[in-house]
């Protein structure tokens, strides 16, 4: 069974696809391919509309948003619907990894943008007789290209913070998931958004590729680390600034000190929401040796709970894209190959769909398989057994990506100083899989997990051209360093250097 196939178009021109359910095959609906003159031209409208909308005010540009927050309140059942007819995810899953989320960015950016983004003085060190103001300006038009595993939240927030910094936006969500993606585009309409600011264009890669070369100002890209290094290696072509959020394999310690109830409940969690399809995942878990067996027994305990169905209510959903279920299989095929143990699991779950594998937990993990080094994506729990934290630490940073980790201690400056030592985007103590929602703090990754930030000021301004502008105070006639060039003023310079670069007032001018 496929999620998107290439179907006839009746039309004759250019691709169309059919979109199925992937949790009982049930068509969705269908869709056209854009095609590169028909992103042009999207991108060529978008174009025509900013100016326009980059003149409103903070303000008027949050009230739209807060419109889009209110529509989005009264129709959440219809979208938790929609997007739970692409992802086959529980409805409460939706709820708190889509809606919540959405209508939090809506209003965070919407009330605080203005204030974020405002004209600022800025003292310059040594210029004291210029005046300088930082003004952030809009880039223009951003393109904002999706995953499927988000497919509503990870298009809505970076297209609600581009569009309160004074962009317009064009996004191209993933093909597997397009209707999740243009329910960006209803929500905007919605709200009343002057036509062709916020626009979404479907279709598969070549969409995605043709977006990437349209002239826009930005791409904001989410999703592998293979296209995302293709993304980037255009854009640096195009001298175009981009944002790349990749994959993560995020490593769990942890400590002796542990709340067992919370640890093995957030490691679940954490491993198993959302099927694994979450970039910020618990992919690696390194326990240390003391309480290994406690912390296994209770996981075993936890997983073995979870029900999978396909109807009714249910804990773990089928995989929204089709091939992913292969790439799992794979690699915790190797695992078991090479000396892994499942204690729970291991297998697809045929009963409940073809798209369903079982919650899995595996132990005797080693660095020499796939499970361990590669993204996974999956609901897989792997664990290691740690002399200690020293070499949890260890075993936690021998990875290529560098997105997220979480430890778990009750002493909250151990868990900071463990941190602080940990090579990732961020770090969590004692939660899981929350950092993407602290909307006040930069989320990013490092390694192959990305370039750059959404989220927080740095994200926020990241849609912005930071433009310095520096003015004269007291209207001198010239400067000391203009033409001609004499001897005087080379004395002169050299005194200057010895005055305020001396020891004695060298630091206040540093």
């Amino acid at each position: 069974m496929a999620v998107v196939q290439p179907i006839e178009n009746p039309a004759g021109a250019g691709l169309r696809y059919q979109a199925t359910s992937p949790a009982d095959g049930h068509v969705v609906g269908e869709f056209d391919a854009a095609t590169p003159a028909q992103v042009q031209a999207a991108v060529a409208r978008a174009r025509e509309a900013q100016p326009g909308w980059a003149a409103k005010s903070y303000k008027e540009r949050g009230a739209y948003l807060q419109r889009a927050l209110d529509i989005l309140v009264a129709r959440q059942d219809e979208f938790v619907d929609q997007i739970g007819e692409e992802t086959g995810r529980h409805p409460l899953e939706t709820m708190f990894m889509e809606i919540w989320p959405a209508c939090d960015s809506l209003n965070f950016y919407s009330r605080r943008a203005g204030k974020i983004l405002r004209d600022r003085t800025v003292g310059l060190h040594v210029l004291k007789h210029k005046r300088a103001r930082l003004v952030y300006r809009p880039l223009g038009v951003v393109g904002v290209i999706t995953p499927w595993n988000g497919p509503f939240i990870l298009a809505l927030n970076p297209t609600v913070q581009a569009l309160m910094a004074g962009n317009a936006v064009v996004v191209k969500p993933s093909e597997v998931t397009s209707f999740c993606g243009l329910l960006v585009q209803t929500l905007m309409d919605a709200a009343g958004l002057p036509k062709h600011v916020c626009q979404v264009v479907t279709g598969d890669g070549a969409t995605g590729a043709a977006l990437v070369e349209a002239g826009v100002d930005k791409i904001h890209f989410t999703g592998s680390v293979a296209t995302g290094r293709k993304i980037g290696e255009a854009c640096g072509r195009n001298l175009v600034p981009c944002v790349l959020e990749l994959g993560g394999k995020d490593p769990m310690i942890v400590c002796a000190d542990a709340d067992m109830d919370r640890a093995t409940a957030g490691a679940v969690f954490g491993a198993i929401q959302n099927t694994g399809q979450f970039c910020s995942s618990t992919e690696r878990i390194y326990v240390v040796a003391s309480v290994y067996d406690e912390f296994v027994a209770r996981v075993v305990e936890r997983v073995e709970a979870l029900r999978q169905t396909s109807s009714g209510e249910t804990d773990v959903g089928p995989f929204i894209l089709d091939r992913q279920i292969d790439l799992v299989d794979a690699q915790v095929q190797d695992a078991l190959a090479k000396g892994a143990v499942a204690r729970v699991g291991g297998a697809r779950n045929t009963q409940a769909g073809p798209l369903y594998y079982e919650p899995t937990v595996l132990t005797e993990v080693t660095h020499d398989m796939d499970i361990m080094t590669e993204e996974t994506f999956g609901p897989i729990v792997p664990i290691v057994k740690v002399r200690d934290e020293t070499e949890a630490i260890a075993m936690a940073n021998d990875t290529k990506f560098g997105l997220g980790a979480t430890v778990w201690t009750k002493d909250v400056a151990r868990g900071e100083r463990i941190a602080r030592r940990l090579h990732t985007g961020a770090v969590v103590i004692n939660d899981a899989s929350i950092t993407y929602g602290a909307l006040e703090l930069p989320f990013g990754g490092r390694r192959h997990s990305g370039v750059g930030h959404v989220n927080g000021e740095s994200g926020l301004r990241g849609f912005c051209h930071a433009q310095p502008i520096i003015s004269d105070r007291f209207g001198l006639k010239e400067e000391m360093v203009w033409y001609p060039y004499t001897f005087k003023k080379l004395s002169d310079m050299k005194g200057a250097i010895r005055w305020v670069f001396g020891k004695f007032l060298r630091r206040f001018f540093g």
